[in-house]
């Protein structure tokens, strides 16, 4: 039962002293890496650590709390201390670090637009906060350009989810990106969409990390002007 430490499993008792909620949300974070979020069961997650579900629910109430708890865990390591950079290349540190995590965790993207005031995002916010007054930006500027940051990161979150979905048959980049710049040129006419086929032909070769990146940079730069 939870409360008391055990769970049961397999018709007896296990001892379940040394588990702890940062070992659950490593456990779970391994689950998601491998299968996705729908393979994130209690019972997966028992099973994976040996022990009773009681003994987890012990610890979080539900898959939503666990969940957050993942993502959290995966963003705390990435948003670390930059206070001994320079505040431009700090933002673009944090990005950096937010992007990658979001690559090597697809399922962190969709998890962070969840909720706005969840611990992950609050994470991201306080991180590029924390470097405007480097950026000498006022006061009373400053909420609007962290906001303006983290709906960037948040916006690119959603972009990379809506990729993975749209992808089904786990189609190789630069076949994916081909198909795509082929939708755009064919099912929109030049004289209408005449930006969108010359970039069509960036589309099929540019890195998504760069360009996010290059976003990161036009954003500070124009944040650099409030001071």
């Amino acid at each position: 039962m939870a409360g008391t430490g055990r769970g049961e499993q397999g018709g007896g008792e296990r001892r379940t002293d040394a588990l702890s909620k940062e070992r659950i949300v490593d456990a779970a974070i391994a689950i998601l890496d491998a299968q996705g979020e729908s393979a994130l069961t209690f019972r997966a997650l028992a099973a994976s650590l040996a022990t009773g579900a009681g003994a987890i629910y012990w610890h979080v109430a539900n898959k939503n709390e666990l969940l957050q708890a993942a993502a959290d865990a995966v963003i705390t390591r990435v948003v670390s201390d930059e206070s001994t950079r320079e505040a431009p290349a700090a933002i673009r540190a944090i990005a950096s670090g937010v992007f990658d995590a979001i690559d090597a965790h697809p399922w962190v993207g969709g998890q962070l637009l969840r909720e706005p005031g969840q611990s992950a995002v609050m994470e991201i916010l306080e991180g590029f906060g924390e470097q405007l007054e480097g950026l000498g930006v006022p006061e009373r500027d400053q909420f609007n350009a962290a906001s303006a940051l983290v709906n960037y990161v948040l916006g690119s979150a959603g972009q990379f989810t809506a990729g993975a979905r749209i992808n089904p048959e786990g189609l190789g980049r630069t076949e994916f990106l081909a198909r795509v710049a082929t939708r755009w040129t064919e099912r929109h006419d030049a004289a209408t969409y005449p930006f969108a086929h010359r970039a069509a032909a960036q589309l099929r070769e540019h890195d998504d990390r760069e360009q996010f990146l290059a976003g990161i940079d036009i954003l500070v730069a124009g944040i650099s002007t409030l001071r």
